[in-house]
């Protein structure tokens, strides 16, 4: 299952003098948001500016999240919500690209005809199309058409020492729950020198954190040739020997017998962070044979176990579904059960989008919209007090913390993350400096300080940084990196 979609995130860049403007809006997953990062390294590479204002924009474009029905919600609003720029302010042309386009182009072609573009979820290329004036409304294209690549133009956004990396498109699982294959087909994956080159580019470009995402992760490489397969360690760990690179960290794990060989890389390794992000949907049998996980309780409780066992203090994070057609209270007690066990120290928690496309979709049982919002709170709330206890028994310890930038909540601090706080999903560290004259010389965004937790709150910690600031440290200007051909 995906990550679960986010606000929209506004992409910036200092705005030069031309009236080639574009302005981008990406919603959902971060896999989307690599995609929108490659549409932003087309715009570039073919001058145009990027504005932080819509209004300022002739273009907008908004990638859209069509896999649950809040998701497409989001987007349709976000899409007639910047229509009407078209009569108020300069707009000129708004596209709307991604999983949206691609899973009902049919349906949106002819009851949004505010849109003058729609690109496909593999067609983020052909943007260049667009911006040229040479190109069809419709762009959707087959799924499967494309795959990133190192040498796709690509502009990186959000914090400056941060970057995703796909490592490949698509999924071959059938859960019952999910839409993926069918609008982003089968999987296709990168190779690994592919993936290092793009890596590398990154780690020269000064970003410390590689997230390594797919939708299904544990199955990286078994599509390719056998004489191009590589072990997804073999692949963790040539990422994690870039140079640069401080921590590598893997997304998207399915719950099925990992070889030793990556557990001992995660626990051993000092650039891999200790971080297993693995999303079980459910901890009833009957639930999981409901899903079609191919797997029982049994064996999630053996993969627990043996990550606990395998790296000693590894932070874990799950995912689970509630509301799922036939669950019943008896199951949603077991699944309650299993969380107080396994105590995860960070949980997702969905609510069930009963998507009319989805095998879920045929069965019987179907759970009130109140009975899953009763079991969302309580599901959350069990998890709040197990994530409150493991952030106060940081509290007196020291930690390596990657600061992000300025908090927006609070002046004289910075807000950064510790290994076991993956970006945008995690909590985050608030960190101060006893000098608040020196602020900006003493903590800098980019930055990996050594800081003592001093607070301890259901998700977050408050610490001061207690190392001496790196030498040579001065304020860095904040820019876009562009990979890539366009680069």
């Amino acid at each position: 299952m995906a990550a679960p979609c986010n606000k929209a995130a506004t992409l910036r860049t200092p705005k030069k003098k031309t009236k080639k403007t574009i302005h981008f809006v990406s919603l959902g997953c971060p896999k989307n948001r690599v995609d929108t990062e490659v549409m932003l390294g087309v715009a570039d590479k073919g001058g145009w500016a990027l504005v932080d204002d819509p209004t300022e924009a002739s273009i907008v474009v908004v990638n859209t999240c069509g896999f649950i029905g809040e998701a497409k919600r989001e987007s349709i609003e976000t899409i007639f919500e910047l229509s009407t720029l078209k009569k108020t302010g300069g707009l000129e042309k708004l596209v709307v690209a991604g999983c949206l386009s691609q899973r009902y182009p049919t349906e949106l072609s002819s009851q949004m005809p505010e849109v003058d573009h729609f690109l496909g979820s593999s067609d983020m290329l052909r943007l260049g199309e667009v911006l040229g004036g040479k190109a069809d409304r419709m762009l959707v294209g087959n799924p499967a058409d494309w795959v990133i690549r190192a040498t796709d133009p690509r502009v990186i956004t959000g914090p400056r020492a941060s970057a995703y990396v796909k490592l490949a498109e698509g999924c071959n699982r059938k859960c019952a729950f999910c839409t993926i294959p069918q609008f982003r087909g089968k999987q296709r994956s990168r190779s690994v020198d592919d993936v290092v080159r793009e890596v590398e580019q990154l780690a020269a470009g000064g970003v410390k954190e590689i997230n390594l995402v797919s939708q299904d992760t544990v199955s990286y490489g078994r599509d390719l040739p056998k004489d191009e397969r590589e072990p997804l360690a073999d692949l963790l760990e040539r990422v994690a020997d870039v140079k640069g690179v401080r921590w590598a960290r893997l997304f998207y794990l399915y719950p099925e017998k990992l070889d030793d060989r990556l557990l001992e890389l995660v626990a051993q390794h000092p650039r891999v962070a200790k971080y297993v992000d693995m999303p079980l949907q459910h901890a009833a049998d009957a639930m999981l044979k409901r899903m079609r996980r191919g797997h029982g309780i049994d064996r999630q409780r053996q993969v627990v176990e043996r990550v606990r066992r395998m790296i000693p203090g590894v932070t874990f994070r799950t995912a689970f579904i509630v509301g799922h057609p036939g669950e019943t209270d008896e199951e949603f007690d077991e699944l309650c059960a299993f969380v107080r066990w396994a105590e995860f120290e960070r949980v997702g928690v969905f609510r069930y989008s009963d998507e009319e496309t989805c095998a879920s979709h045929e069965l019987d049982g179907k759970v009130r919209a109140l009975t899953t919002a009763n079991r969302y709170r309580r599901l959350m709330s069990l998890q709040r007090k197990i994530s409150r206890k493991k952030n106060q028994a940081l509290v007196g310890q020291e930690l390596d913390v990657l600061v992000e930038g300025p908090s927006e909540e609070h002046d004289f601090v910075m807000a950064g993350r510790h290994e076991g706080q993956a970006p945008e999903v995690d909590g985050k560290v608030f960190l101060s400096v006893d000098d608040r004259a020196d602020f900006d010389s003493n903590i800098q965004a980019g930055q990996l300080r050594k800081a003592r937790v001093t607070q301890a709150s259901d998700y977050d910690l408050v610490a001061t940084v207690i190392d001496p600031p790196p030498k040579g440290a001065r304020k860095a200007k904040v820019s876009l990196r562009v990979l890539g051909a366009g680069a």
